[in-house]
């Protein structure tokens, strides 16, 4: 089996662990596929779990699409790829919480390769994963960032602060002057060494689990009112605000050619803004700000 395929065994066997834990964790409802095919050559499966007991959306998308042609949003920044093909497979999630009082969260691992004329041009991995709280606990903050040093800790003693900064660093809404959540890692362009690189791939993707799913069971019967949803609903703004604006991710899908219902899953089932909205000080709706600019958690 060639590199790609394992590592696109790897990200299916993923998505498929990831969905049977969120529905054990959310105990109602259940993930819906959705199979599609890209004209231009790969295709993926959506899955969305909608008005849970825990989980208001949950999507979890695995792809495996290819192209002729870089969008602008990629092909600008790396000009040594004009002219290849690429191919390019991930998971990536978002959750959306019921419940104000558990974060929204979301993931994503990938890898990418290009050729021209037979021959690689270029190959490499990305990912990463971030914690978007409403009423933050630091308890939850703390064991988040822990959890990401510890999987990072087999890599070298910098790569935790190394990714930690450059997931503070692409998650900021400039705009706002403000962090979309609490951080945590994201990753680009890894290619020094395939096997260690995928190592570190699949402790990314495994240890989203192992962040969150505690996370999950300390707050999801947190008791709420409806003064806490309005807050909730705001906030979600800012995250179509950073996935509309400034997500790669999103730009790359949109720009070549791929499926906008899988690409916008990771908008919130219900969000409002509010010209003007400033939280009354001192309320717990004013402590989020706090947590809101990059900060070294475990110093």
């Amino acid at each position: 089996m060639d590199d790609f395929h394992r590592v696109r065994d790897y990200l299916t066997g993923l998505q498929d662990r990831i969905c049977q834990a969120i529905e054990a964790a959310d105990g109602s409802a259940t993930f819906q596929e959705d199979a599609w095919q890209r004209a231009e050559g790969g295709g993926g499966r959506t899955r969305v779990l909608r008005e849970g007991a825990v989980f208001e959306q949950a999507g979890i998308g695995f792809s495996d699409v290819c192209g002729s042609k870089l969008p602008p949003s990629a092909s600008a920044h790396r000009p040594e790829l004009a002219g290849a093909t690429w191919r390019a497979t991930g998971v990536s999630l978002v959750f959306h919480p019921r419940n104000p009082y558990l974060p929204t969260t979301h993931a994503n691992v990938r890898y990418f390769r290009a050729e021209r004329d037979g021959q690689a041009v270029a190959a490499w991995f990305g990912g990463g994963f971030d914690l978007t709280p409403f009423y933050p606990y630091d308890e939850d903050v703390l064991h988040w960032h822990r959890t990401a040093q510890q999987l990072c800790a087999p890599f070298g003693e910098d790569r935790y602060a190394a990714h930690k900064r450059w997931c503070d660093e692409y998650f900021f809404l400039r705009h706002r002057n403000e962090t979309r959540g609490v951080g945590g890692l994201f990753f680009d362009d890894l290619h020094g060494d395939f096997e260690r690189d995928f190592a570190y791939l699949r402790a990314v993707g495994d240890g989203f689990l192992d962040a969150y799913l505690p996370i999950v069971a300390r707050r999801k019967d947190t008791p709420y009112g409806e003064r806490e949803r309005a807050f909730l609903e705001y906030r979600r703004g800012r995250y179509v605000e950073f996935n509309l604006v400034y997500d790669r991710g999103t730009l790359f899908g949109l720009q070549s050619g791929g499926r906008a219902e899988s690409i916008l899953m990771s908008l919130p089932p219900r969000v409002r803004w509010e010209y003007g909205y400033t939280p009354e000080a001192g309320s717990p709706e004013a402590r989020l700000a706090d947590y809101l600019m990059p900060r070294d958690w475990l110093g």
